[in-house]
């Protein structure tokens, strides 16, 4: 993808020493939803595509039902490009290392809306403090863009259907949000 040019055999931090591959993104140039998750998983490192597993799965099932639409309609990304290893946490400094990334990616797809699967991916785009139990569901900024932030998928896979349910309902707010100019 040469909009993403050196995105592929990125070297800036240590995370490039243990992952398959870097995990750019997937969907349209032109979607008006961008998805942003943490990291890639293990799954996702060895397919070289984001939400390609179980939480993958989940989401985009959830997505179809709420939204009616499919993963093809979004362009699908992580704020960190490499898989942690172990699948931990992204450290501060390796989401820094890998914002450039991110930012030419918002610049390029320029999507209206944004929706933050987990804290890390929140965090990152949307600045607040809170953990996501406190904010999902709430209508953010990142510059013009409006988004929301909800529960990683992970979650909901760990947690059951009360998770699901909180995700359900932020999807059908983002629905309501995407509705209005």
């Amino acid at each position: 993808m040469a909009e993403f040019e050196g995105l592929s055999t990125c070297v800036r931090c240590g995370l490039s020493e243990t992952r398959q591959r870097v995990v750019i993104g997937s969907g349209p140039l032109s979607a008006e939803l961008m998805i942003v998750g943490e990291a890639p998983g293990r799954t996702e490192d060895e397919g070289g595509a984001p939400f390609i597993g179980p939480s993958g799965k989940l989401f985009f099932t959830l997505l179809a039902e709420e939204l009616g639409l499919t993963r093809e309609a979004c362009y699908v990304t992580n704020v960190v490009k490499c898989r942690p290893p172990a699948n931990r946490t992204p450290t501060p400094q390796e989401i820094e290392t890998c914002r450039p990334w991110l930012v030419e990616q918002l610049d390029v797809v320029a999507p209206k809306f944004i929706l933050t699967l987990g804290n890390t991916a929140g965090r990152a785009l949307f600045a607040y403090r809170s953990g996501i139990g406190q904010v999902h569901g709430h209508v953010f900024r990142s510059g013009a863009i409006r988004g929301i932030p909800t529960y990683h998928p992970a979650a909901a896979l760990r947690g059951g259907p009360s998770v699901v349910e909180v995700m359900r309902e932020d999807l059908r707010i983002l629905g309501r949000v995407m509705a209005t100019p």
